[in-house]
């Protein structure tokens, strides 16, 4: 691992396949990243000892993915001045109602920046880490700006095929 610039922490192994949205999007941008099984619940002590050593560490963000009422992120947020980027998980009977609700209520003062639920916001957790990054470098910021260009290409072809049908 060389430099890393992005921690993605999730409450359950069975976040997994949601969670690699973020890290796919982090590999297409280029972007050094760690990823790991963390519970704000069940082992709270790992989930400080890695809010430290991503700050002690240079870590730029943090994005973590909790399902249920299981508050990860606002956990994290609560030990770290980094930026925490919640993504709550839809895995509950709730449908993620749960998730979302602990996950963007966080009291005035220990902000988490909250995506939609499931797999959208997985993939948004990792373009809006991207986006953060790319204000310190313009490399990164134009890899971005092509980026949407090949999705805006992509709807108009889409948009094309359609008409002809």
């Amino acid at each position: 691992m060389g430099n890393i610039q992005v921690g993605i922490l999730m409450g359950s192994d069975s976040d997994l396949p949601v969670m690699q949205r973020a890290a796919s999007v982090l590999r297409e941008f280029g972007i050094e990243y760690f990823m790991t099984v963390a519970s704000a619940h069940r082992t709270p002590d790992r989930v400080i000892e890695l809010a430290k050593r991503a700050e002690n560490e240079g870590w730029k963000i943090l994005i973590a993915g909790a399902g249920m009422a299981a508050h990860l992120a606002g956990f994290i947020a609560a030990h770290t001045v980094l930026p925490v980027i919640g993504v709550p998980m839809d895995s509950s009977p709730l449908g993620g109602l749960d998730a979302l609700l602990s996950t963007v209520q966080m009291p005035g003062g220990v902000p988490v920046a909250t995506m939609g639920l499931g797999s959208a916001g997985a993939k948004n957790a990792g373009l809006f880490a991207v986006e953060i990054l790319a204000l310190q470098d313009p490399e990164l910021k134009q890899k971005l700006k092509d980026y949407r260009e090949e999705q805006r290409k992509l709807i108009e072809e889409k948009a094309a095929a359609l008409s002809q049908q």
